[in-house]
């Protein structure tokens, strides 16, 4: 899939509104993109997951159609499950890119890496004869990328692959599998799936800008900043006991009060809804505990945020790794020295 680069212009043109770009900020993309050898390439590994991400991303008809995305406007060089070839020809695809654009691509990471059992639990395909697993993959191609992007929950944090006693040995990309072995911080956009909007407009920014100004959990404050809860319709509300009534939903496990996402600015399917207008609570899908509770509170036996109160991690949207409890303090220190990244207040 091949786009020029006059083309991927016309096309970030004509959706500069949608996509928020200022005439400034349109003549500094086309300095940027014409001075390339081509647009940047992408690179989409899946990995453990429902493929809810990439179905968001071809679901994206604000800013384009889908068989405009694929057969226009993306440079994706390899995504198994949307590209026509397979097999030795797939793999040669992806192992050309690298060669060719030895970090100048972009490497997307769809879905959690297991890393029990050196990473068996899924494997990608073969090579040479032996299991190419999702392991092997983001650490032989994320110090290559450029920039390196978890889209979703699941790559950013572990979401649903993670939880019930996480017997893939799922860890974080960030904090522990790719630690230290990225050119850049590898940005988190959490979000089950991953609104296709932030996705976008993030890879375009990196175009523009570079890194985006990040949070203390890899996310772009430009998506992250707002607390559900805060900017929630239905705040002022009584709080109601069954779903679909009109009110607040907290008392029924609405993780809105933890939750930080663009959700009620952005909305759905090109913004006609979202999860609480829909009459539904907030189920936290961009948060790091999303996968590891229980999402309902029905009769006072399941989850509640009080219960959780006492849980710093909950707080910061942190989550302790099994193996990785007596580190966790050290490595997060060591994690903002590396990077030189200032934490604001």
């Amino acid at each position: 899939m091949k786009i020029s680069r006059r083309s991927f212009l016309k096309w970030c043109t004509t959706s500069a509104v949608a996509l928020g770009l200022s005439k400034m900020e349109l003549g500094k993309l086309e300095e940027v993109v014409m001075a390339a050898e081509t647009t940047p390439p992408v690179i989409w590994l899946q990995g453990s997951g429902c493929s809810g991400c990439s179905i968001s991303l071809l679901n994206s008809i604000q800013e384009t159609t889908i068989d405009d995305l694929l057969i226009n406007k993306i440079s994706m060089k390899y995504h198994h499950n949307i590209m026509t070839a397979s097999g030795d020809l797939a793999i040669s695809a992806l192992d050309q890119t690298v060669s060719q654009y030895n970090g100048k691509f972009i490497l997307v990471i769809e879905g959690a890496v297991p890393t029990a059992d050196n990473g068996i639990h899924c494997v990608l395909t073969e090579r040479h004869g032996q299991p190419w697993t999702m392991l092997d993959a983001v650490k032989e191609l994320a110090p290559k990328a450029s920039y390196v992007i978890a889209a979703g929950t699941c790559a950013s944090f572990g979401g649903v692959p993670m939880g019930g006693g996480n017997p893939t040995g799922i860890q974080r990309l960030d904090r522990n599998i790719l630690y230290n072995m990225t050119k850049q911080r590898i940005i988190n956009l959490p979000g089950c799936p991953i609104h296709p909007y932030t996705l976008v407009r993030t890879i375009i920014k990196v175009l523009l800008y570079g890194m985006p100004r990040l949070d203390e959990q890899g996310r772009p404050r430009e998506f992250y900043d707002t607390e559900i809860h805060d900017i929630c319709p239905y705040k002022e509300y009584d709080e109601v006991r069954q779903l679909g009534l009109l009110g607040c939903y907290e008392e029924l496990g609405c993780k809105g009060p933890d939750t930080y996402n663009n959700c009620p600015h952005r909305k759905w399917n090109n913004k006609n809804n979202w999860c609480i207008a829909a009459g539904h609570m907030c189920i936290g899908c961009a948060d790091s505990s999303f996968g590891k509770e229980t999402i309902y509170k029905f009769g006072g036996g399941s989850y509640s945020s009080d219960e959780h109160d006492d849980d710093d991690e909950r707080d910061d949207n942190e989550y302790e790794y099994r193996s990785h409890d007596d580190d966790d303090d050290e490595r997060d220190d060591e994690y903002r020295t590396y990077y030189r990244y200032r934490y604001d207040d």
